[in-house]
């Protein structure tokens, strides 16, 4: 790789990120943190949106390159619209998980690094509330728990896993969700600026918390 290309880089804009997603009896929680940095670490932006409805009742996150997040996700929201008129149904979440991992195989094999995405996709269909997530390697994996993704993950996998009790409600969740967050962003440095937490239900897509923790000093 020459200087140029090296430089580039070096100011490409990442989301560090924790996402994840956890599966209830009335629904799924599905939360990011809101930091947005460089790959040398400055933090560019505090209110990313890193949880992206798709279609009705599908939401992903994403984790990785910002601006292949965005290509792909402005790609899939595209061809799963042509998958609707062309099959005249509703996408289900299978398709969505589908798509994102098949595009992910792609970019990583021919771009590698410079297309890494990661992705959680949540939703409802027909078969009920689901879970999948398709991996920065094009791998896909069906989550009936929970799952998170980004360079924060690993500390808010042990709340995750410690917390979770099968059958609990959305409104249990959330709470755990918060806590697995705020776990990450004590220790993941891009990881941070607060959170947002969005249900999805019988009642279809809902962002239930929008929450700024950015610490500031006071004398």
């Amino acid at each position: 790789m020459n200087q140029a290309s090296n430089e580039v880089k070096n100011i490409m804009r990442k989301t560090g990120t924790t996402t994840l997603a956890i599966v209830c009896a009335d629904g799924l929680v599905v939360a990011a943190d809101k930091r947005g940095t460089y790959s040398s670490g400055i933090i560019v932006e505090r209110d990313a949106d890193k949880v992206h409805p798709i279609v009705d009742n599908i939401v992903v996150t994403g984790a990785g390159m910002s601006s292949a997040i965005d290509r792909v996700i402005k790609v899939a929201r595209a061809e799963l619209k042509l998958l609707e008129v062309r099959t005249n149904r509703k996408v289900t979440v299978k398709d969505a998980a589908n798509l994102f991992m098949n595009m992910n195989y792609t970019n990583i094999r021919n771009y590698g690094e410079w297309e890494l995405t990661h992705f959680l996709v949540a939703g409802k269909d027909i078969h009920g509330f689901r879970l999948f997530e398709a991996g920065a390697d094009g791998t896909l994996k069906e989550h009936m728990t929970f799952a998170a993704t980004g360079s924060g993950s690993i500390f808010a996998w042990p709340i995750l896993e410690s917390r979770f009790k099968k059958g609990m409600s959305t409104q249990e969740a959330m709470k755990i969700a918060a806590e697995a967050i705020n776990q990450a962003q004590l220790r993941d440095t891009s990881s941070g600026s607060g959170f947002d937490i969005f249900t999805i239900t019988e009642a279809g897509i809902k962002k239930v918390v929008s929450k700024d923790i950015t610490p500031k000093a006071e004398l």
